[in-house]
């Protein structure tokens, strides 16, 4: 999406683009996309999502949002966020979030995950994504690891598959319990805005098997990658803080999905590199080598107990 910000609001107008999970070439499907991108956040955003307005062309030929004129496309309307309130921002800037900030944050989601609805066949769907996820991770990162600067860990690459079929049965049996659940899709610091009343955004709105998840691995993500940024302790209390209410899988699964995790953003950031024009090219390789390390790291830790 292009994102437009003015004082008080934020605009995102998606492209008219084919990407791996969505089709956004047409004005119907734009449209619908936007409704369901402020129905599904309003659950963690509450009234940040605003609406859906409509980009009209004027009989004058101008454009204007909402009006008379032809609707020519469509664009959510949220509030804007304050940037220093991010906690992207205050991992990197400060102030150093506090430990009141990351519980109520916690609690937040996991409210959130507890309504959810959940469905007879989420542990095959959920494994089965997991698995998709892991192949395309895997063949994207061996198709451009020239471009990495170090070598590949084949050995990192290669650990995924076995581990996520020896965790098959306790993946489908988290799923018969009901731990399993729709979730965000795409749970960042960059998508959390930290304050007296935390709000989390973004949530992914094009595919519902993307929000199909096990808590654990999103909040595990999220934990991994505030750990980067120095603070590791976030990933703890919110473990700690899910796990009173919903039971944690095993240490092996715990790091198959944090595995998971950090290929498929070392995957994402490599990604980068197939654009026509590609923005900031020194970056992307450096992301992924971080990603690949940490995933290494993980699986260390777990050989070594």
């Amino acid at each position: 999406s292009y994102v437009f910000l003015t004082r008080e609001r934020a605009w995102k107008l998606k492209k008219p683009v084919r990407l791996l999970h969505t089709d956004q070439r047409t004005l119907a499907a734009r449209a619908h996309l936007c409704r369901e991108e402020v129905r599904l956040n309003r659950e963690l955003a509450g009234q940040v999502y605003r609406g859906v307005v409509p980009l009209v062309e004027r009989p004058d030929g101008g454009l204007a949002l909402g009006g008379e004129g032809q609707v020519v496309d469509w664009l959510v309307e949220m509030v804007r966020l304050p940037a220093a309130s991010m906690l992207d921002q205050r991992l990197k800037a400060g102030p150093v979030p506090t430990l009141s900030e990351i519980v109520s944050l916690s609690d937040l989601l996991v409210s959130f995950y507890q309504k959810q609805p959940r469905t007879s066949d989420a542990g095959q769907r959920y494994y089965h994504r997991l698995l998709r996820d892991s192949r395309t991770n895997a063949a994207h990162l061996r198709e451009l690891q020239h471009y990495l600067g170090s070598p590949l860990r084949e050995d990192v690459l290669d650990f995924v598959l076995p581990a996520l079929e020896s965790c098959r049965a306790e993946i489908i049996a988290r799923a018969s319990l009901g731990l399993l659940s729709e979730g965000h899709g795409d749970l960042r610091a960059e998508h959390v805005c930290l304050g007296d009343l935390p709000v989390v955004f973004d949530r992914v709105e094009f595919d519902h098997d993307v929000r199909l998840t096990d808590p654990f691995f999103e909040f595990n993500g999220l934990g991994i990658e505030c750990a980067f940024a120095g603070a590791a302790w976030i990933r703890a209390v919110m473990l700690v803080r899910l796990s009173q209410t919903i039971p944690p899988p095993s240490r092996t699964l715990l790091t198959t999905y944090g595995v998971v995790t950090c290929l498929t953003r070392a995957r994402l950031a490599i990604d980068h590199l197939r654009d026509a024009q590609i923005r900031t090219p020194a970056k992307w390789p450096a992301r992924a080598r971080l990603y690949q390390g940490a995933a290494a790291a993980l699986i260390d830790g777990l050989r070594t107990g």
